[in-house]
């Protein structure tokens, strides 16, 4: 019987996160620190209402990615603890690392970085792309290769948004482009370049229970309800921020709606699935971020809801079989279907959008041209002032292009790196087990729902 490859050795992941955080404390003791306070009235009243208006979009969006998606992943019944545990590492260690890099190559003034919440939000946006990626290889991967994605991830993330919205000026408040079809073909990359290009069947740990379905679809619920903060939070205020939130709630209500027909229909005896509502709920969220600020009309926001739930459920049904079929492509969380298919069909919309918008529509966004702080605002003006609509729209399209092709290489070169025998994966027999890398008091009396025969089995073909 072939030996399975050794897991990661387990000291690897404290001492790597212990020499992480020590390197952040000293470069946050030498280099961060807050604005300075205002002297002015005027000014110390700008900002505190400036914090009034973000801060409970902020909050928002921390329900969102620690409560909402965790338990979004939860659907994996013996993988539970690993998953909410995984969720919150990554997304503190991402967001650290977030905003070291950008304070390293964006803001340093005079020796400083200035930290302020706009800065913290851009730098857990960087996170959420690692949050989504990993859900195309959780289960078989260890914490330690968790960390090395989002290691390379991060700086590529930040890379692929400056090149798509300050150099060519895409226009994207909500992350259709730059956050959801980034990091979908990223996790898919890193998928097929670590699993390669073997079948694999479907793990027995998988199968989804009425109890972990219940959990999973409670995350969709948190999610469905906080995001609009999530596409609105770095919208100018006013006009287009109450705009973004419009049409983010009719987009998503519309794929809620949607969602339960399509499924219906492709079902037997018209009964619904579980995976279709926990994620197609959300599609419409997904797709409306390219939109969510443009004075589009509401009908347009409600077909791009249903368009993209139709797709996403679809995608599950059809597309996901396909491409583990041909192309042995693992995607455990469906992320394609959640992220890529709407997030391609929110950057169309957006070329359409601004085909038929106004110059004056297309204008008067110049203030939310980058999701991550707006650095060349001006550049941006002068550049789209440039081009007309047809070239505008293509630029939208380039964008999508570049998020696609350049995530995709640079999830292949993550996921060789993956392949490196000091990170080798768990044995098989042992994915998607919480007694892995937790201690279960009870685990030694109650071995778990099929435990013994099923580890026995995969023993066996390993």
């Amino acid at each position: 019987m072939a030996v399975p490859p050794p897991a990661c050795p387990r000291h690897l992941l404290p001492l790597s996160l212990g020499l992480f955080q020590g390197a952040l404390l000293l470069f946050f003791t030498f280099f961060i620190t807050y604005d300075e306070p205002s002297a002015q009235a005027e000014d110390g009243n700008l900002v505190a209402n400036q914090l009034s208006g973000i801060f409970p979009l902020f909050q928002d969006i921390q329900v969102m990615l620690v409560v909402g998606l965790g338990l979004l992943l939860t659907f994996l019944p013996r993988y539970g603890l690993s998953v909410l545990t995984h969720n919150f590492l990554l997304l503190n260690f991402s967001t650290q690392w977030a905003l070291v890099l950008q304070g390293s190559l964006r803001r340093f003034h005079h020796g400083r970085v200035r930290l302020d919440l706009r800065n913290l939000l851009t730098a857990e946006f960087a996170a959420v792309t690692v949050l989504i990626s990993v859900g195309a290889i959780l289960g078989r991967t260890s914490p330690c290769q968790l960390l090395v994605v989002a290691t390379c991830e991060v700086p590529v993330y930040l890379a692929s948004e400056w090149a798509i919205v300050t150099c060519l000026g895409v226009l994207d408040v909500g992350g259709t482009i730059t956050i959801h079809v980034f990091s979908c073909y990223f996790g898919l990359g890193v998928s097929k370049a670590l699993f390669g290009a073997a079948r694999r069947p479907v793990h027995p740990k998988v199968t989804a229970t009425p109890h972990s379905d219940l959990l999973s679809l409670v995350g969709t619920l948190i999610l469905w309800v906080f995001w609009p903060s999530f596409v609105a939070v770095l919208c100018q205020p006013g006009d287009a921020q109450h705009r973004a939130i419009l049409n983010t709630f009719l987009a998503m209500s519309a794929s809620a709606v949607t969602t339960v027909v399509a499924s219906s229909l492709l079902e037997r005896d018209s009964k619904l699935s579980p995976g279709h509502l926990q994620n197609g709920s959300l599609a419409g969220g997904v797709a409306i971020g390219a939109v969510a600020d443009m004075a589009v009309p509401p009908v347009a926001a409600l077909a791009l809801g249903s368009l993209s739930a139709v797709a996403c459920v679809l995608g599950f049904k059809f597309l996901t079989p396909l491409l583990a079929r041909k192309l042995a492509l693992q995607d455990q969380c469906g992320i394609h279907n959640l992220h890529g298919l709407p997030g391609i069909l929110g950057g169309a919309a957006s070329a359409v959008a601004i085909l038929v918008a106004s110059e004056d529509t297309a204008g008067s966004r110049f203030s939310q041209v980058s999701p991550v702080g707006g650095d060349n605002d001006e550049g941006a003006r002068r550049w789209w002032g440039d081009r007309g609509a047809g070239g505008r729209a293509l630029c939208q399209a380039v964008g999508l292009a570049v998020a696609v092709g350049g995530s995709l290489l640079a999830g292949l070169l993550t996921g060789a790196t993956l392949r490196l025998p000091c990170l080798a994966r768990p044995p098989e027999r042992l994915c998607f087990d919480d007694s892995l890398y937790f201690k279960i008091q009870d685990q030694a009396e109650t071995p778990g729902p099929g435990g013994t025969a099923e580890e026995g089995a995969l023993a066996l073909k390993e």
